[in-house]
């Protein structure tokens, strides 16, 4: 039986591909924080996994105080060097290693894909950045490696819950202007696409985990309100989302717009390309 290991397996996105890899005839193995710091425990559940995922990081939807950014950054670079220190010593290599990223490496200019590109330089995108450096070294060590940089991921639970209950009261509306990108991925989509590269077996480096048909806030809005029947009039303040997260209520009011152009290339068929589908969807 095959084995795969994930870091962060506790989480939405985590326990969606457990439930997944499970149904697939793998055996799924949860590595726990513990284990990270366990040197040896660590190098043996790598020699024995054929595949690795990295998904472990504390939630970026969040109050950024100093304290919580070191968090963000330990949780991520901390986990990600654990795991490589690992694959350095194992004496049989996973054959593939996928760590996680986010969409918030890019400016919020223009459309970007893997191939074109503006990186911003805020807190964000430089931890995507460290994040993404270190889990290459993966690259090095002969380890097929491939990087998914994220958009928000709806489905039943998830960012997606967070967001429900002012639309269920009638008071769901716009974050300011609603004009900013909101790029998204449905559970289902993002859950393929992690099967995808691990069977195409020349695929590796950079991919954007992003619906094709990208959308704003209002259309989010507009969607969440539609498929809930309620009304979508009441604005959120930006100056409100300061109060509550600080710094950290960019990830709300800063979208990207992001296309996810070598899945496209590669041959992989989104079922949730547009916000309507991805909503209905995981309402159902």
């Amino acid at each position: 039986m095959k084995t795969v290991a994930i870091t962060g397996a506790s989480g939405f996105v985590g326990s969606n591909l457990k439930n997944y890899f499970s149904n697939l005839g793998f055996k799924v193995v949860g590595i726990k924080r513990e284990e990270l710091k366990d040197s040896k425990k660590l190098t043996k559940t790598v020699e024995e996994s054929e595949f690795i995922i990295n998904l472990a990081g504390a939630n970026i939807i969040n109050r950024w105080t100093d304290s919580y950014k070191k968090l963000l950054y330990s949780s991520r670079i901390d986990t990600t060097k654990a795991l490589i220190e690992a694959m350095k010593k194992a004496e049989k290599k996973p054959k593939l290693f996928i760590s996680t990223s986010a969409v918030g490496i890019y400016k919020n200019r223009s459309c970007y894909d893997e191939e074109n590109f503006e990186y911003s330089d805020g807190f964000l995108a430089n931890l995507c950045k460290d994040w993404e450096k270190e889990a290459l070294k993966a690259n090095e060590l002969g380890i097929r490696t491939a990087i998914f940089r994220f958009g928000i991921v709806l489905g039943k639970g998830g960012a997606l819950s967070k967001m429900l209950t002012p639309f269920k009261l009638g008071v769901g509306g716009t974050i300011g202007d609603g004009n900013q990108y909101f790029s998204f991925i449905h559970i289902d989509d993002l859950l393929n696409a992690y099967k995808f590269i691990y069977e195409n077996s020349s695929l590796e480096g950079i991919f954007n985990l992003a619906a094709p048909i990208s959308t704003t806030n209002k259309g989010l809005t507009k969607a969440l309100g539609k498929a809930l029947h309620r009304p979508t009039i009441l604005p959120i303040p930006q100056f409100v989302l300061n109060l509550v997260f600080s710094e950290g209520a960019k990830v709300l009011t800063d979208g990207q717009c992001v296309i996810p152009k070598r899945l496209l290339d590669s041959g992989f068929i989104f079922e949730n390309s547009s916000i309507k589908e991805a909503i209905e969807k995981s309402l159902k």
